[in-house]
């Protein structure tokens, strides 16, 4: 199979840029051979094991109309060369914004990512789709290539690269196989298994709740420019980030039976914890007079710490015996190992 090369004809288009390479073949930026105004991605492999690869991408990403998902528009993987014609984006991957902002995105365009991400996942999920590739390679921002870009909207974002989707049962080799993973010189493999969910790691079947995870590894990216390690929560190492950054990413970022279970109830979760609330109210606390020592603002009796200045409420707050983390009162759980609270320390 020979390598495309700039003013080939591919279908209807012709090739006049390059957008990228992997192990899997090339990707150029196409006009209408006719309509120039009109530009399209092309998608070509240039190892005939992946052609199979192709089709089941386009099979898969058929159907899938949405405004956060990447759309196909032509199909031929018996032609010569094989391809995929997608939409295309005129912008950068989130991988290159992530880099220009080593310690960070702005708040705002976090909130724009995490929608537009969520929003496009769960239109899969609904029509049946795990993309099982979550990471900032395969997220394109629209306008994103402008360096000066302090806000991203949700419609900015699209999801691409649907090619390892549900109908593959893709386990950690297969996806090794098929070149998602990138080997850094000099360090073990890296990429695709940052990202995977435990379940994913173990080879064991997954469900939507695996690309929860991954979008709680991309929040972490987002927000701090690093991937979580340990128990670890983006607050942690960002001082400037609102409550509703960790409240999110330790429900995403979880063992899968203490996950998210969905899509939609990440949204909402946002848009309720993003929510500014009204002076003196509390949203989804309980009715309290008490007011913290230090700043004064309103807390609940049984808070170990004041959520608005940080002040130390309680006298000995309790902290999970296995992992050290700080527990509520009622937990029963750790939520970030899992430990029973009665292993918790008081």
């Amino acid at each position: 199979m020979t390598g495309p090369k700039i003013g080939d004809r591919v279908s209807e288009y012709v090739l006049v840029a390059p957008l990228g390479a992997g192990s899997f073949g090339q990707v150029f930026k196409a006009v209408h051979h006719i309509w120039k105004d009109r530009a399209v991605a092309v998608k070509i492999p240039t190892n005939p094991q992946y052609v199979a690869n192709l089709r089941h991408e386009g099979v898969a990403v058929h159907g899938l109309e949405h405004a956060n998902i990447v759309r196909a528009l032509g199909l031929d993987p018996f032609a010569d060369p094989p391809y995929l014609i997608m939409e295309y984006v005129d912008g950068c991957s989130l991988r290159e914004v992530v880099k220009r902002h080593p310690t960070g995105l702005p708040i705002a365009a976090i909130r724009g990512v995490m929608v537009g991400l969520l929003t496009g996942l769960e239109h899969a999920h609904n029509c049946g789709m795990i993309h099982r590739d979550i990471k900032p390679e395969n997220i394109l921002i629209a306008g994103g290539q402008d360096a000066s870009v302090d806000t991203i909207e949700p419609r900015d974002v699209k999801i691409s690269d649907f090619g390892l989707g549900r109908a593959l049962q893709v386990t950690t080799h297969s996806i090794m196989q098929s070149g998602s993973i990138l080997a850094e010189p000099g360090k073990s493999i890296s990429g695709t298994l940052a990202y995977m969910s435990p379940e994913q790691r173990d080879g064991n079947e997954d469900d939507p709740r695996s690309d929860l995870f991954s979008a709680g590894v991309v929040l972490f990216e987002i927000t701090t420019g690093e991937r979580p390690s340990g128990t670890e929560t983006p607050g942690m190492i960002r001082n400037d980030l609102p409550a509703w950054i960790d409240e999110v990413f330790t429900r995403l970022y979880a063992r899968r039976d203490r996950r998210f279970t969905a899509a939609r109830e990440v949204l909402d979760a946002i848009e309720k914890a993003a929510t500014p609330p009204v002076a003196g109210h509390m949203p989804n606390r309980r009715a309290s007079t008490a007011a913290c020592p230090a700043c004064k603002a309103p807390i609940e009796d049984d808070d170990n710490f004041c959520m608005h200045c940080g002040r130390q409420l309680a006298a000995q707050p309790r902290r999970c015996g296995q992992c050290d983390a700080w527990l509520e009162n009622d937990d029963q759980y750790c939520i970030f190992c899992g430990t029973l609270a009665k292993a918790a320390v008081t």
